[in-house]
């Protein structure tokens, strides 16, 4: 994302503000309705009441009431069965936080605030509510630059041909129509987004930024947000055909394609790798899964959460062949060509999906040779604003690493939506030199056969010490009969994130809220 040359931050007017930010509605285009006594709801509670046959969440935080929108703008998730802190509301599925007094956005993924309304007490103690009928990462930063007041030039250059969009969604749910899984609009904010257009050098001294067409583009302020990519399969045979990366829309709809009715295989136990198997179980005819540990998640959730996911799939007619590698891959003519008949496992396959094989690595190698600092894997190191060790250049998202407030301050990189977002309203601050730290703790979540996993912090050094604990206490909505769960909730309402795990402290003393 590039703010040209020429353009100054101006933030003593508002005129882009985002329109679905929180407001008050008043005036003449308005009803009013009696919801409910005032002793019905008490302190702490989230009550969800109709309005004009709308549902409006209705919160009590001591003595103050207050009205908002009832449903996460994220994916509409029940904000009543959310859990309310202060005044910081927490939605119940993928962690987004707001103000229940402005309804604005405290903590990622959603890109929305919440509508306010009104709330009137009159004797005899009622109630009433006053109601009117490309990665995210530079998303993010975009859009809280002209909320900020910023009106000059945004313009953000991405090689794919996609408008922004939520790959998390992609990967759960293989979607293939766009609007599916945009999370805005191509026109959203007055941003100017060139499309397929590729970075492949920067001039720092200059300020400029080379692309793959020949052009270039002068800046003022600089967002390096590129992500992070898959190392493909590197064994004989891996050039076949039908064997797919999942990474573009276009990816997800050729495996949907070809899926149907077939044989499938999928390389690597991740949690990409796990979901896609979760996903194609009904569709396809059958569904193996090669990994080289003996459990997924092994190395970051250790074996038991790893097994009673295994243990689901299993459940669902997914075969798995653990502690196995991939070798070589073989072509229909018994050799590595024309399309793929057998692996190395000799379990027949229509085609293989590799969805991260080797891991995902920092999509930085334009940078090469350049004076801006980075990590032994290539990710861009950046301090607690955002800021690289270049003046004006800033970067975001999975190409960074950072400093982590759960790993006592040490850098590291943490490829999570959320902390994406978090990556691009930070650095957008600082851009308009409104100081501001990053503060915010990571929170993952993964979906598979309608069952959910929720994880919180980082473990980081700590896996061997996490792998000591209860799985139970890691899981989250996978219901009676498989483990014993512990609801989300109480991490936020103990004031601290991590895992929640009695004998294990995996937070700095210095981080003392989730937001």
């Amino acid at each position: 994302m590039l703010l040209p040359s020429g353009e100054t931050a101006r933030t003593d007017a508002n005129p882009f503000r985002h329109s679905p930010m929180a407001t008050s509605m008043d005036g003449d285009d308005t009803v009013t309705a009696e919801v409910c006594n005032e002793a019905d709801i008490g302190d702490g509670e989230l009550c969800e009441v109709m309005v004009a046959g709308h549902p409006v969440l209705l919160v009590r935080n001591k003595k103050e009431f207050s009205a908002l929108g009832s449903r996460c703008p994220h994916y509409g998730a029940p904000l009543s069965k959310g859990v309310l802190r202060g005044h910081r509301l927490r939605c119940p599925w993928h962690g987004a936080c707001f103000n229940i007094k402005t309804g604005d956005i405290e903590e990622y993924p959603s890109l929305d605030c919440l509508p306010c309304f009104k709330v009137t007490c009159r004797p005899p103690s009622l109630a009433y509510v006053l109601s009117s009928l490309v990665g995210v990462a530079a998303l993010v930063c975009a859009e809280t630059l002209r909320q900020e007041g910023f009106t000059g030039r945004i313009i953000m250059a991405t090689k794919e041909k996609h408008a922004p969009y939520d790959k998390s969604r992609l990967i759960k749910v293989c979607l293939q129509e766009e609007q599916d899984h945009a999370r805005r609009g191509r026109g959203a904010s007055l941003i100017f987004a060139c499309f397929c257009l590729q970075a492949v050098s920067v001039d720092f001294q200059k300020q400029k930024v080379h692309f793959k067409d020949g052009s270039s583009q002068k800046y003022n302020q600089l967002l390096i947000a590129t992500g992070s990519h898959s190392s493909f399969l590197k064994v004989p045979g891996a050039d076949l055909q039908n064997i797919c990366h999942l990474q573009t829309p276009e990816d997800s709809s050729k495996i949907l394609e070809l899926a149907a009715g077939r044989n499938v295989v999928v390389v690597g136990a991740s949690f990409i790798g796990m979901e896609a198997a979760a996903f194609l179980s009904d569709k396809a005819a059958a569904v193996s899964v090669v990994e080289k540990d003996e459990f997924p998640f092994q190395k970051t959730l250790g074996p038991q959460v790893g097994g009673v996911c295994m243990k689901m799939l299993q459940n669902k007619g997914v075969k798995f062949y653990t502690k196995t590698e991939l070798c070589e891959l073989k072509g229909k003519d018994g050799k590595g060509h024309g399309q793929l008949s057998s692996l190395l496992l000799q379990t027949f396959a229509a085609f293989v999906l590799a969805p991260f094989p080797a891991g995902a690595f920092p999509s930085s190698a334009f940078l090469k040779g350049t004076s801006i600092a980075r990590d032994s894997s290539g990710a861009i190191l950046v301090d607690l604003h955002m800021q690289t060790n270049i003046p004006n250049v800033f970067a975001a998202g999975d190409v960074v690493s950072f400093p982590v407030a759960l790993l006592n301050g040490e850098h590291s990189s943490i490829h999570h939506q959320q902390v994406a977002e978090a990556h691009g309203s930070i650095a957008a601050f600082n851009m308009l030199k409104k100081l501001k730290e990053l503060h915010t703790v990571p929170f993952f979540w993964t979906t598979m056969l309608g069952k959910s996993i929720h994880y919180a912090g980082r473990t980081g050094q700590r896996r061997k010490e996490l792998n000591r604990f209860p799985a139970e206490l890691l899981i989250h909505q996978l219901g009676p009969g498989l483990v014993n769960t512990q609801p989300l909730s109480r991490l936020w309402e103990r004031g601290s994130c991590g895992v929640y795990l009695k004998q294990l402290k995996l937070w700095s003393s210095g981080v003392r809220n989730p937001v």
